[in-house]
């Protein structure tokens, strides 16, 4: 495949995945996986893709038949992507929203993330027939609740510009970031072939990822089709924070999760497939990125696309707390 940016002039020539802007859709409490039917759900999402999202997305209708346009470069692709928000907590214990921005090469997206389909690595698509994902299908990864940073594809970048990659964290970055704070999710990439969901969204997905974005590990004879590697990067803009009398006065960093998470342990990310007809089984059987057929829009045109929110309360501005209060871990 090719490395596919909004602006095709900047397009850089790569092996093997899709690399793609999304705008944002909606900043509201909704979950449509994990709380169905809930409004609102337990704490702040920021979510991208089709506006076909809804609190319910009941997996035995095609989110693709039902929206109709998306906020990803990719037109056919009506899929839903969602994870927590950020938020800053000050010193006297106010909130404010971190805003989100656009990643590299992606044009003058509104917030969003960027999203990847790998096939194997960046260098090369492997030998595994990569199987895409059915209608109505869905998964998480990461748990809110989570202690630990065990999950090698839950991670964190310090930005000192809008190009760092490395080091990555398991928690928050514990000193103010140039450029911001990246949030990384990666999701597993082998599947059982049979259930299009589970009772915790996970079990019917098996994690061979090893971290970063190199090749994921040999799937196991539970979970043993191949699909591809689906993964999130999210920029907050924390520089507007960055002055450290607002911060906590030992010092500690700030950040919180929109469920009252400081340590950042607790990231978790949301997939709900979406894709046009075969569209996603194109691209990964196509070498060449966009010989089949795959179409585009502009950037104008993916930022157009949102849904109103079903909660009305306040998400902007000094909140005394978060949007739905504390979360129970």
């Amino acid at each position: 495949m090719k490395w596919f940016t909004l602006a095709a002039a900047l397009a850089v020539p790569a092996q093997a995945y899709l690399r793609f802007g999304c705008a944002t859709l909606s900043v509201q409490r909704l979950d449509p996986i994990v709380e169905p039917g809930a409004v609102p759900s337990k704490h702040l999402h920021q979510i991208v893709g089709g506006n076909g999202f809804n609190a319910s997305m009941d997996p035995k209708s095609d989110v693709s038949s039902r929206a109709t346009c998306t906020t990803c470069s990719f037109s056919e692709d009506f899929s839903n992507y969602w994870t927590a928000v950020m938020y800053f907590r000050a010193r006297n214990g106010s909130y404010k929203r971190v805003p989100q921005y656009p990643n590299a090469l992606l044009g003058s997206l509104t917030g969003g993330m960027t999203i990847y389909y790998l096939q194997q690595d960046f260098n090369s698509n492997g030998k595994d027939k990569i199987t895409a994902f059915k209608p109505g299908f869905r998964m998480t990864v990461g748990t809110p609740g989570s202690t630990n940073g065990n999950n090698p594809g839950l991670r964190y970048t310090c930005l000192q510009d809008v190009m760092t990659r490395f080091p990555e964290t398991a928690e928050f970055p514990k000193a103010a970031c140039p450029a911001g704070i990246m949030a990384i999710h990666h999701f597993p990439a082998c599947w059982d072939g049979k259930n299009l969901d589970s009772p915790n969204h996970q079990d019917h997905m098996y994690n061979t990822g090893k971290g970063g974005f190199v090749s994921a590990g040999a799937c196991p004879s539970s979970h043993p089709v191949r699909v591809p590697q689906v993964a999130f990067e999210t920029m907050w803009n924390t520089t507007m924070f960055n002055d450290k009398s607002l911060w906590p006065t030992d010092g500690s960093q700030p950040f919180v999760w929109s469920f009252d998470d400081g340590k950042g342990y607790g990231t978790h990310g949301d997939y709900l497939f979406g894709w046009k007809g075969d569209a996603l089984q194109r691209a990964m059987d196509s070498t060449p990125l966009l010989s089949n057929g795959i179409k585009t829009q502009t950037v104008a045109q993916a930022n157009k696309c949102a849904v109103q929110s079903s909660v009305k309360e306040e998400i902007d501005g000094w909140l005394d707390k978060l949007p739905g209060g504390h979360m129970e871990m």
